[in-house]
């Protein structure tokens, strides 16, 4: 039996071509059709459709900043740069919009179809990694959290164990994380400017 194939259909799909007419935009456009995907041609702006779009080719040699309405390097979705000159400055530009791919013109009858597998794997595994960063962050922050909050708790006259252990309870009976209720004493703790106690915990 024939293993499942990878290589995902790309029939439907809208790409974006940010360029210039020119013969590179039509030979472009001619590859989309025979996949079955949408060209959307545009310039200098992109169209509203833009951020719902699939893939995004866009002009590397006359591209700016301003076209993009995203963070610079954060593109929502895989983009393909469309490179004709090795000018130092221009390939810093393209490597600062952190595309996925890249075409070098001029574009002839092939080369589309594959850039735009590579752009989306490349897009989707930038994506994993980012999601796993900022779990690691989300992570970290919440141990900082719990460390402060059992030193308050030490404050009050807990070791550090039974803070911990004071900590747990109190999560269990707030009926919440660890993370959270280290949250509530910590967030309770920077507001105290009145002298109340936090009833809970003491």
């Amino acid at each position: 039996m024939r293993p499942p194939s990878r290589i995902p259909n790309l029939g439907g799909a809208q790409v974006v071509i940010l360029h210039r007419k020119h013969a590179t935009v039509s030979a472009i456009v001619r590859q989309l059709s025979a996949i079955g995907a949408k060209a959307i041609e545009c310039w200098p702006e992109l169209s509203a459709s833009a951020m719902s779009a699939d893939f995004i080719i866009f002009d590397a040699d006359q591209g700016y900043d301003e076209q993009f309405p995203w963070e610079r390097g954060h593109a929502p979705m895989p983009i393909v740069a469309l490179v004709g000159t090795e000018a130092p400055g221009r390939v810093e530009w393209v490597l600062n919009q952190n595309a996925d791919t890249h075409l070098l013109k001029p574009v002839g009858n092939s080369g589309v179809y594959s850039a735009l597998l590579i752009a989306r794997a490349k897009f989707e595994q930038r994506m994993r990694l980012h999601g796993e960063i900022e779990d690691l962050r989300s992570r970290v922050g919440a141990r900082q959290t719990i460390v402060k909050a059992v030193i308050i708790l030490s404050a009050r006259g807990f070791n550090e164990d039974d803070a911990y252990d004071q900590l747990r309870n109190l999560a269990m009976t707030w009926r919440m994380s660890i993370e959270d209720a280290a949250r509530q004493i910590t967030g309770h703790n920077n507001n105290e400017d009145d002298g109340n106690e936090f009833t809970d915990i003491a």
